[in-house]
């Protein structure tokens, strides 16, 4: 694929991180089937991290889709909620999270949803197939204009 977008290093992005709108296609495809598709969104820009992509919640197939348990807390958006996906081979666990009520300096991704790339099968950014971001913990998809290092990643000690 010819990407045309702008090299960007992580270590450029600010902390604290950024919203801003994307108006790229976003995909998430799990078992050959679309769980989530949408015109555009949102990213979240911090210093260190691959993008995190949040969907409006209308793109979601919200019937595969099973509330989880698990709750964080993010000093800079707030608390998350947390789905898991059910599968014919049963149920992976909190595959994509939300921020019902974020943080004011976030509210534009209230209701969004974000995915984890390593736990699906594949996530999209116009038609670009995403890298996941190493480890269990951070959600950033990363695409060919990306540069790291990533937090998370090989090589970063103790991160």
């Amino acid at each position: 694929m010819n990407n045309q977008r702008p090299r960007e290093s992580v270590w450029d992005y600010p902390r604290p991180p950024r919203v801003e709108p994307i108006g790229l296609r976003l995909q998430v495809v799990h078992d050959d089937r679309l769980l989530a598709d949408a015109a555009g969104g949102f990213r979240v820009l911090e210093t260190s991290h691959p993008p995190c992509y949040y969907l409006p919640p209308d793109s979601v197939d919200w019937s595969r889709l099973e509330p989880s348990s698990t709750r964080t807390f993010c000093e800079f958006k707030g608390h998350a909620c947390y789905w898991s996906l059910r599968t014919a081979d049963g149920l992976i666990d909190d595959v994509c999270w939300c921020y019902d009520q974020p943080t004011a300096s976030h509210r534009a991704i209230a209701g969004h949803v974000s995915f984890y790339a390593g736990k699906v099968d594949a996530c999209f950014v116009a038609g670009e197939r995403v890298k996941a971001q190493s480890g269990s913990f951070y959600g950033g998809w990363i695409t060919a204009e990306i540069e790291g290092p990533f937090k998370g990643g090989p090589g970063t000690r103790g991160w």
